[in-house]
């Protein structure tokens, strides 16, 4: 438990930042999941289009620090791969 005024305040202000982070968290995560859904689907310009879309929301994790840099360039390398791939098939 905080002993301090100002403890007690980062702690309320934590819950609250963790909150905002699992939820920005999970909308990165939901566009991740539309790609690959639309990817295995075959559907190829709703894949391109969420693919589109899921980039920035990737970009601004790493901006608010939610996620290494390493890991959102990865996760939009091999988004942008898969949904090549299904262009050519």
């Amino acid at each position: 438990m905080a002993n301090t005024k100002s403890a007690e305040k980062a702690a309320r202000q934590s819950v609250k930042h963790r909150a905002q982070n699992v939820s920005l968290r999970s909308g990165m995560r939901t566009a991740i999941r539309k790609v690959a859904d639309a990817v295995s689907a075959g559907k190829k310009d709703e894949a391109a289009q969420a693919l589109k879309a899921a980039q920035p929301v990737i970009d601004s994790m790493v901006n608010k620090g939610l996620v290494h840099r390493n890991k959102a360039a990865r996760h939009k390398s091999r988004l942008a791969a898969r949904v090549k791939a299904a262009a050519k098939a």
